[in-house]
């Protein structure tokens, strides 16, 4: 029986060498042209009648533009809609990843903390940008809050400065610790089915079947949390609340 870790090793289908670096087209790679088609797929499709009365796919598809609208506008603001097409593709490369990671002979790039520690450096490195573009040295003062005690800074500049550059490991690890965790979890599950027979495994089948549709849950909370923890790093920089 194969290990349930095997199922995260990246394997390269087009190798590649560029002055000695690996840069092969791999199995995660695919997987993320994949989501990029399916996100593209279902924009299209849904809007592609554009009717007044809106049909399941527009349905779908409307609601999930309104949902990714509403989180912005409740977190960020009418400033934050600028931004908009970002969070929007964010939201859909997260989440598109999760799901096709719960298919069989698929792979999950989102439980690769290469691919969320990206994205994640992408979004600290943003916010951090836009925030000393819009207010300059004063961004600054989001380590020191509004009406804190002058002595109190000694103390908490450092926890600030230090809570602030956390953010990109925790919003990372987050999304590939539970996204591995579940893998994992479904895998051991399903090798008790296996060992077991059809008989005695009929306990872990009832398990993996619950896990499975936990999962689902779960691939779509992980990248409502990733994605409204960005809106919320968007607002400090924004509005330096």
């Amino acid at each position: 029986m194969a290990s349930p870790v095997h199922q995260f090793e990246i394997q390269p289908l087009i190798p590649v060498s560029v002055g000695g670096v690996d840069v092969s087209f791999s199995n995660s790679a695919l997987f993320m042209v994949i989501a990029v088609g399916v996100s593209y797929g279902f924009l299209v499709w849904g809007m592609r009648e554009r009717s007044l009365v809106p049909g399941r796919w527009q349905s779908m598809a409307e609601l999930t533009y309104e949902f990714v609208a509403n989180m912005i506008r409740d977190n960020v603001g009418k400033e934050g809609f600028r931004y908009f097409p970002f969070i929007f593709t964010l939201f859909m490369f997260v989440l598109v990843g999760n799901v096709l990671g719960m298919l069989p002979y698929s792979f999950t790039y989102t439980s690769h903390i290469a691919v969320t520690g990206a994205l994640a450096l992408v979004v600290f490195a943003g916010v951090t940008l836009i925030g000393f573009a819009r207010h300059g040295l004063h961004f600054l003062r989001l380590f020191f809050p509004h009406g804190a005690p002058l002595a109190t800074a000694p103390i908490l500049i450092p926890i600030e400065i230090i809570s602030y550059l956390s953010r990109p490991f925790s919003l990372s690890v987050r999304l590939f610790a539970n996204m591995t965790v579940g893998h994992i979890m479904l895998k051991v599950l399903a090798g008790f089915v296996v060992s077991l027979g059809v008989v005695f495994g009929i306990v872990p089948l009832a398990a993996t079947v619950g896990v499975t549709i936990l999962e689902f849950g779960i691939a779509f909370l992980q990248a409502y949390v990733f994605t409204i923890l960005s809106c919320i790093y968007l607002n400090d920089a924004i509005n330096m609340h």
